[in-house]
């Protein structure tokens, strides 16, 4: 039925594509013969560092820098389209909620169009519909109004992975009692990190209890590894220790974990995709959106906790607190 399908993401970090992975495996189970396209403001993500993923969704490229972001993009996307012989889509799915952007994106030739842009006014057909607290929630029950489906929410597989990285993480952490960490952030127009002072108390906390610090910070960050290790010498970073460098990696390292703390991240939905128990910190984010959402995944939001966007706020005791659901100690 559907032969060309477009998905538009505006977002432009690991973490906004890894929370498509499931709108991506549905599509693909359904409309098995469609070819999928993904264009963004920025790189494409899945053809990149999430290529181990093996999402298989191709690079729409209009030679346009930040597609959407700019008036003047409406002016040049017909002769990008001539240009690249651009065919039209069966359909389009506009992620984002910009006017300026679902606008311009319309133009690209196509049969039908959901945007989540003015609670999906722009979508064609236009269709009242409920808007759920997930997106992607709300896409699939359209999709399934439009073409008479009953799509259900495909979650991802970490079978799909190449085992590789399933032997090379079990070399990394061999034993068990390991307790991650994830405190980088990759936006660095947000406060997200939580103080670095708070982890090293819960750290020693856990290790009075045998437990294993794991630290999941990329070699790039040497001088944050150096002092995270004078303070806790039997800190592990496994990233450190390997020659393979994927989020595949991380997923998997995250099947090793007895549990993990993060800040709102990359790493954070690299390690939702192993159903690890998580616990997220999030301060000036919006944890209903990006929070991870499975049985052992638990949010502490300053917001909610304290009426603050400073993540900051949340203390060790609500972190200890909450991690006593998950381990003994």
């Amino acid at each position: 039925m559907l032969k060309r399908i477009l998905i538009y993401n505006s977002g432009g970090g690991i973490g906004d594509a890894i929370q498509l992975f499931g709108l991506i495996k549905t599509l693909k189970s359904e409309f098995k013969d469609a070819v999928f396209y993904y264009l963004s403001a920025h790189e494409n993500h899945f053809n990149s560092s999430l290529k181990d993923f093996n999402c298989e969704i191709k690079s729409l490229d209009l030679d346009i820098k930040y597609f959407g972001f700019r008036w003047w993009h409406s002016f040049v996307v017909n002769k990008k389209i001539k240009k690249y012989n651009i065919e039209r889509f069966d359909l389009i799915i506009d992620l984002q909620s910009k006017i300026r952007n679902s606008l311009i994106l319309k133009l690209i030739p196509h049969k039908s169009f959901i945007s989540t842009c003015l609670n999906f006014n722009f979508s064609k057909p236009k269709i009242k519909i409920k808007r759920e607290k997930k997106i992607i929630v709300t896409i699939i029950k359209l999709i399934n109004l439009i073409y008479d489906k009953r799509c259900k929410i495909t979650e991802f597989d970490t079978n799909s992975i190449d085992k590789k990285f399933f032997i090379e993480a079990e070399k990394l952490l061999p034993k068990g009692n390991y307790i991650g960490f994830s405190i980088t952030q990759g936006n660095v127009y947000r406060k997200k990190e939580w103080p670095l002072d708070n982890i090293i108390k819960i750290s020693e906390i856990f290790i009075k209890n045998n437990k294993i610090p794991v630290f999941l910070i990329e070699k790039k960050y040497q001088d944050l590894k150096n002092k995270i290790k004078n303070s806790i010498p039997s800190a592990l970073f496994p990233e450190h220790e390997t020659n393979l460098k994927s989020p595949a990696l991380v997923t998997c390292l995250g099947k090793r974990l007895d549990f993990a703390i993060t800040i709102d991240n990359g790493v954070m939905h690299m390690l939702s995709l192993s159903k690890v128990p998580i616990i997220s910190l999030f301060g000036p984010t919006d944890s209903k959106k990006f929070a991870p959402e499975y049985k052992n995944s638990l949010v502490l939001d300053s917001k909610k906790l304290y009426n603050s966007n400073d993540v900051s706020s949340i203390t060790v005791e609500d972190v200890l607190l909450a991690a006593k659901q998950f381990v003994n100690f």
